[in-house]
């Protein structure tokens, strides 16, 4: 028996919330039990890569880009979104942080029974609003019902699918690379957070959740030769991107404190409650690994794409001592260094 059956004797909250013990169950009770040839289609990426979409490659020499992903919220109707925004927004820029043009998606929506009909309606219409506003098809789905008390709401299940013709794979992260964020991290993360305080703190601070295509397909136009990775920090934010990256490539990540863009209120909260704010979620803010003779360039495209915000908060090392690799690495405004852990534990349940 291995130590993590040994350790873990039933799923919990923290398996689901997207920082280290999601990565464990998923590579040590998943992707283990896939042998290392079926992991990807030839050619392609897939369970060997772990990255937000797989790639499939076409006869003509680009790139079928697929991805899946699970929407569960609460609440269902948040500041700045609600369910369906979320999943058509997530699917989308899973697709787009893998070079791809979204073209297409597919829901499998799961509801529980006495639902309202009026929520369900207004879910649904966000979902498909968002997906028509971009130009994706849906061209199919699944519905079903579970009895009263077996699901807590509403559960959408979506799948993207797109075309790459200059695929942007993380593990070709170099050591010099720029770490570029588009904006603001973590309000989705901080307005669910408050929105599920009994409390109801007002933080003044909507979610971010929306889609990126008017960022990253321009970049992807016209800089993808020099964005070697691109992620979206949803689960686990920032902390969880980098560390991600870091492992995944053998190198040391390095972030600037002062540099990364946080609203003053969400810093405060998340640090009231105890909370990492670079752990939070953030669904409307692309992260950038860029070339770094590109990185201004890059930088001055995506504000003058309206991404006034964005900064180059961080670099890629290589790792001299082989025990550092993996590492990420937070230069506090202070001045000290500390090592910045993947996050760990229940961060915000129910988020995304």
């Amino acid at each position: 028996m291995t130590w993590y059956v040994r350790l873990w004797k039933f799923i919990t909250l923290a398996h689901g919330a997207g920082g280290r013990e999601t990565e464990e169950l998923v590579e040590n009770l998943i992707a283990a039990k896939v042998p290392p040839e079926l992991r990807h289609v030839e050619g392609g990426t897939g369970l060997d890569a772990m990255d937000d979409s797989a790639l499939i490659p076409l006869p003509d020499g680009r790139y079928l880009a697929v991805t899946v992903d699970s929407y569960t919220v609460k609440p269902l109707f948040f500041p700045g979104g609600d369910l369906g925004k979320l999943a058509a927004s997530g699917t989308i820029n899973d697709l787009l942080m893998a070079g791809a043009r979204p073209v297409a998606a597919l829901d499998a929506v799961i509801v529980e029974e006495g639902f309202p009909i009026e929520d369900f309606n207004k879910i649904i219409g966000s979902y498909i609003g968002v997906l028509e506003e971009n130009k994706v098809a849906l061209i199919g789905g699944d519905f079903k019902t579970m009895p009263k008390g077996q699901l807590d709401g509403m559960i959408i299940s979506s799948t993207g699918i797109g075309i790459a013709e200059h695929p942007i794979v993380d593990r070709n992260i170099r050591p010099g690379d720029a770490i570029i964020v588009s904006g603001p991290l973590g309000d989705h993360g901080a307005a669910i957070l408050a929105a599920q305080q009994a409390v109801g703190v007002d933080l003044g601070v909507e979610s971010d959740v929306k889609p990126l295509t008017d960022l990253m397909l321009p970049l992807i136009e016209k800089h993808h030769d020099a964005i070697h990775g691109a992620g979206d920090p949803t689960r686990g934010g920032l902390a969880m991107l980098a560390n991600d990256w870091a492992r995944k490539t053998g190198t040391v990540i390095v972030l600037e404190e002062e540099k990364i863009p946080i609203r003053p209120q969400v810093k405060e909260y998340a640090e009231m409650l105890g909370v990492d704010p670079l752990s939070l979620a953030s669904e409307g803010v692309a992260v950038l690994a860029v070339d770094p003779e590109r990185a201004e360039e890059v930088l001055k495209e995506m504000h003058r794409l309206g991404y006034r915000e964005a900064s180059i908060v961080g670099k890629v090392y290589e790792a001299r001592d082989p025990s550092h690799a993996g590492r990420v690495l937070l230069k506090s405004v202070t001045g000290g260094v500390r090592i910045l852990e993947p996050p760990s534990g229940e961060i915000v349940p129910r988020i995304c």
